[in-house]
């Protein structure tokens, strides 16, 4: 359809066709069995997750699984993603910011949770596990391709996903045996919710300045939530912004509706569909073919980082987890953690 001749698809999610099993249908379970394996589980402590949906979901699903005690933040808006096939057990529990707030408002709870040594924060993009997790679409690719592609697509909110591809390629250059070459990596963010967009363009390696309230309002009207990191790992040393020159990448940006038309197309031509993450990268594609930015012979991975949660839900009983506790966008330190304490006895 795009007139592409070597496009490669890597699919996170459920797809039981072609042999995609996840049960959260997103691929942040990549990086929730690799944080997981590490954690000593042997002290008494409380993992911490702040997540804005997808990775709480994934680290429920996990933890749960495996009686590992979990503490989850996220923005009370954002409560419907958190379902599952079965129930989650009580060693999870959900906090949220309330109706209003952002992912960024469920960092902050996260961070005071954390003050308290008993909890352990889960670390984010700084958590090696977790890129290592993810940069497993990576090897699967390079792996089933032989050589290491020319173009990387991926829709980022942190950008983590983006950082942890860039990582596994400079391993895979240094094993060598599937060439030397960097993939350019080509992020998208949606429209109109795009701070490292916005900053990528000025040049600036420091996210520009930008008003909390505006943020939030941004947030609401982007259609994939999972987009909505107010302060990502851009510009820290190691972080996207490195990762991006190094690899000679991009950022571009989709709308709401280049991702729905993006969506539509995926299912009538693969026949299964996609979270609304996936159609902002698949709809950066479109784009990215109909400018002539990419030649029709190149390598292109384009990552996939969920789908099939309609059929998903279509085919399975459904359970959602509910907040133990509520707190205002602001909440008060002494609040949150006499709460969380209760929780976990």
């Amino acid at each position: 359809m795009l007139g592409l001749e070597n496009l490669y698809i890597t699919f996170s999610g459920y797809w039981p066709e072609k042999g995609a099993m996840m049960r959260t249908c997103s691929f942040k379970e990549t990086e929730a069995y690799s944080v997981c394996a590490r954690l000593d589980n042997t002290r008494g402590k409380v993992l911490v997750v702040a997540s804005a949906g997808n990775t709480a979901r994934s680290f429920a699903r996990v933890c749960s699984d495996n009686d590992i005690p979990l503490l989850l933040c996220v923005p009370e808006d954002n409560i419907d993603v958190l379902w599952f096939d079965g129930p989650v057990k009580e060693n999870v529990r959900l906090i949220v910011s309330r109706s209003g707030g952002d992912y960024y408002d469920a960092i902050h709870l996260s961070n005071i949770a954390c003050k308290q040594s008993r909890f352990i924060a889960e670390g984010g993009a700084k958590n090696v596990a977790r890129r290592d997790g993810m940069g497993t679409t990576v090897l699967s690719a390079v792996t089933t391709l032989g050589r290491i592609p020319g173009y990387y697509f991926q829709a980022v909110g942190s950008g983590t996903g983006a950082i942890a591809a860039w990582e596994a390629n400079l391993r895979l250059i240094e094993d060598a045996r599937f060439g030397r070459n960097k993939m350019k990596l080509m992020v998208s963010q949606n429209a109109p919710f795009t701070p490292m967009y916005d900053a990528w363009r000025a040049g600036s390696r420091s996210l520009l300045p930008m008003d909390d309230d505006l943020a939030r309002r941004q947030v609401e009207i982007i259609l994939a939530k999972v987009l909505s990191n107010r302060r990502p790992p851009y510009s820290i040393p190691g972080g996207l912004y490195d990762a991006l020159m190094d690899s000679g990448g991009d950022i571009l940006v989709s709308t709401n509706e280049e991702a729905l038309a993006a969506a539509r197309l995926f299912e009538e031509t693969e026949g299964i569909d996609l979270h609304p993450a996936a159609a902002v990268a698949t709809a950066s594609l479109v784009q990215a073919v109909s400018d002539q930015r990419i030649d029709s012979r190149a390598v292109i991975m384009l990552n996939i980082t969920g789908g099939g949660e309609e059929r998903f839900k279509k085919e399975h009983e459904l359970h959602y987890l509910k907040p133990s506790l509520v707190f205002d966008i602001d909440p008060d330190v002494g609040e949150v953690l006499r709460g969380i304490e209760e929780l976990f006895g």
